[in-house]
């Protein structure tokens, strides 16, 4: 972790701040990740702390927040903030940026890439990458919440634990359906160590 920097910041969301943190490579990143939490946690769960320092020692920017909405349309509205707050931002000029989140952070991520790509042409986001997406209830496989997934055109990688509830079969239930989406396939990693919130 030499070289490397970790900066807290408080990003306006509406009438409030999100507290969030850059974890800042050594030498000047080319690329971002944005990451944020599931429905019981927030940016310091471990398992993002971890992600965000090896990306920082690899040379990647990554921003981490808080966001403690339990509704997905309101984690969205934070997550499209948190983008455009990177965006913006002086300090860090980026050419482009991967979102990133666990479990529901990951619902509302797969939801502003979608609403975006509906908007504009931007190529500014690069890919999606879901830690433990909550594909589906606890056994209730055949109502899926793939809708965003099957509407957006950006790679998109999958982490789900093999013990995880919520995301069994990421790859039999969801590539299929976004193998007919422009640039569409999902990548899966379907053995990790990813324990709940």
């Amino acid at each position: 972790m030499s070289g490397q920097a970790e900066v807290k910041v408080k990003i306006p969301f509406g009438n409030k701040y999100l507290d969030a943190v850059f974890s800042v490579p050594e030498k000047k990143p080319t690329y971002g990740v944005i990451l944020t939490h599931g429905a019981g946690g927030d940016m310091n769960f471990p398992h993002l702390v971890s992600l965000a320092a090896y990306l920082a020692s690899h040379g990647v920017l990554c921003l981490r927040f808080t966001c403690k909405g339990l509704n997905v349309a309101y984690r969205t509205k934070a997550f499209k903030a948190v983008l455009e707050y990177l965006k913006l931002s002086d300090d860090y000029k980026l050419s482009g940026v991967f979102l990133a989140g666990r479990s529901m952070g990951s619902r509302a991520a797969a939801s502003v890439i979608r609403q975006l790509s509906q908007d504009d042409d931007d190529d500014f986001i690069q890919g999606l990458v879901c830690l433990s997406y909550p594909l589906h209830r606890p056994k209730l496989q055949s109502k899926l919440r793939d809708e965003d997934l099957l509407l957006i055109s950006c790679p998109v990688l999958f982490v789900s634990g093999s013990a995880d509830e919520m995301c069994e079969k990421v790859s039999t239930l969801v590539n299929p359906a976004m193998k007919g989406q422009p640039g569409g396939e999902a990548r899966s990693l379907s053995d990790a160590c990813i324990s709940p919130d």
